[in-house]
């Protein structure tokens, strides 16, 4: 059955749509696979026609907005898929979020529905006088949920298979909004990103081209589905390829390659330092006993060949966010230019730019600027922030906020967030660039660079460091380090080992959280010995 997917010059489908397509042309084809079973296409549609049949008789119709705060499983995308086909709009929030950052989030969206999992109804209690509007709250799970305010408390199973009639098509279109992801707030309050239905199946469709997808991938993704990478980059390829989207619960660096194995994927994705992770993990003998061809995420570090010839498989970097989309890909069958985040697609114009606004040299670092070829390619502004929303689109141009430089063949490379840099002594420092060097050193197994007061006013630079299981670290020696690979300026005059670093649910390390620790009275000292 012919089906017409989103191209440079058409809209294409809605989100359900498709799905109800895919339910025709593959109703036997696996289309969500989860630890405790799959569903196919069919099971699927009529799930989610049933959940959304349920939900219309609560009174959830087009255009309202409908928080879902529940853990990666088969209800996460069942409840997505049956608010696009009422035409209204999932916000799907950070569970992590609570408190402060939770009352904001919820908010902004006068939401009279939320669906929310038992183990996340005591955060959303907690916040509940931020929610004046509420009136019922669906729960899912298999304790009592928490009373939330005056809302009216239903169980999931009085509400997914509702007897009441799935009213008709209500006239949604391609552009309307299809969900509302929240940027990961680490720097300052999360921005709800408005996504359509093009944006989610375009993008899609954009990635299956450029990193070779196939019909009989099976597409797996660790990372929460609140998060772009599940969500528009897993499980919108599979509905638009008519294959498997593999969940997991999240990233584990011990259980990563038996879920891989256990859900026959052949493509992952990646982010932070998952892959560094994984690669300093010992080899074991079944270390290419795995269906995997293809990895892509960002940033590919620099062990990536070796990582390649371990487990047998490509490793691919791009460069992408929630806000602008999936701009660039670094072509797969192009020898990798370390570091480099690939070229400008067609869908796409970018520009980088000085502090001013003015276009910067080859090889300087600039701002990233993007503008979309095509409609609905970007994110339509971040709900209920309209001044957030007009900052970032000033001069007809999307602002990035992330700081890349390009080569003379037209090779991007990520030099780190413009709020990520570390001003020391009249030098703007790169905390990602400080961080790749460190994470090179054999003892290391993770990092994270950042700013702090310095007596001689502006910053010095301070990293925490998570040693590597039985290895022996000493901070003089990783100096030693990082003065032969790094700028004098860049070195760390600070270094504290930490358990681990503070990350949120999409593994982004917590910067605001460690630059408010700051010193320690076990933070070693290089000017001091």
């Amino acid at each position: 059955m012919a089906i017409e997917l989103p191209t440079a010059t058409t809209l294409g489908p809605t989100i359900d749509a498709l799905l109800a397509k895919r339910a025709n042309s593959h109703p036997h084809t696996v289309f969500l696979r989860f630890a405790d079973g799959d569903l196919t296409f069919e099971a699927t549609h009529q799930r989610s026609e049933r959940l959304a049949a349920g939900l219309a008789s609560l009174g959830v119709s087009k255009g309202d907005v409908v928080p879902v705060l529940l853990p990666n499983s088969p209800e996460f995308v069942l409840t997505w898929l049956a608010l696009c086909r009422l035409g209204a709009v999932a916000c799907l929030v950070n569970t992590a979020f609570r408190g402060p950052a939770l009352a904001h989030a919820l908010g902004v969206t006068d939401a009279h529905t939320v669906v929310v999992h038992d183990g996340f109804a005591e955060q959303l209690a907690e916040v509940a006088h931020a929610l004046p509007h509420l009136e019922r709250v669906v729960a899912l799970g298999d304790v009592p949920a928490s009373e939330v305010g005056e809302a009216t408390m239903l169980r999931w199973h009085e509400v997914d298979g509702a007897p009441a009639t799935l009213p008709p098509h209500v006239g949604h279109v391609a552009t309307d909004p299809a969900m509302i992801l929240f940027t990961s707030g680490t720097t300052g309050p999360s921005k709800g990103c408005v996504l359509s239905h093009r944006y989610t199946l375009r993008q899609a469709s954009l990635m299956a081209q450029h990193l070779g997808f196939r019909d009989d991938d099976v597409l797996y993704c660790p990372f929460p589905l609140f998060h772009i990478d599940a969500t528009v980059l897993t499980v919108a390829p599979a509905l638009v390829l008519g294959t498997t989207a593999a969940i997991g619960e999240r990233f584990s660096v011990s259980g990563f390659w038996p879920e891989v194995r256990r859900f026959g994927a052949t493509v992952f994705d990646f982010m932070g330092a998952t892959l560094t992770m994984l690669h300093k993990q010992p080899e074991q003998p079944d270390d290419l006993d795995n269906r995997v061809r293809l990895g892509w995420g960002v940033p590919v570090p620099e062990s990536a060949a070796a990582f390649e010839r371990r487990f047998g498989l490509q490793l691919v970097e791009l460069y992408g966010s929630t806000d602008a989309g999936l701009p660039m890909y670094h072509p797969i069958d192009v020898p990798r230019r370390q570091g480099s985040c690939g070229t400008v697609i067609d869908a796409y114009d970018v520009l980088l730019v000085d502090a001013d606004g003015f276009e910067v040299p080859v090889g300087e670092p600039g701002e990233l600027l993007v503008r979309p070829n095509e409609p609905s390619l970007i994110a339509d502004g971040y709900f209920g922030m309209p001044e957030a929303t007009m900052r970032a689109r000033r001069n007809l141009w999307f602002h990035t906020g992330d700081l890349l430089r390009r080569d003379a063949d037209g090779f991007f490379y990520f030099v780190g967030r413009r709020t990520d840099s570390i001003r020391r002594r009249g030098e703007n420092i790169s905390a990602f660039e400080v961080e790749e060097v460190v994470k090179l050193h054999p003892a290391v197994l993770d990092a994270a660079a950042y700013g702090v007061p310095s007596e001689f006013t502006e910053d010095d630079v301070m990293v925490a460091v998570v040693v590597r299981a039985g290895a022996t670290f000493d901070p003089a020696e990783l100096t030693s380090f990082c003065i032969d690979r790094m700028a004098r300026h860049m070195v760390p005059r600070y270094i504290d080992v930490v358990d681990e670093l503070p990350r949120t649910p999409t593994e982004k390390v917590r910067k605001d959280a460690l630059r408010e620790r700051g010193l320690t009275p076990t933070t070693w000292d290089r000017e001091r010995g």
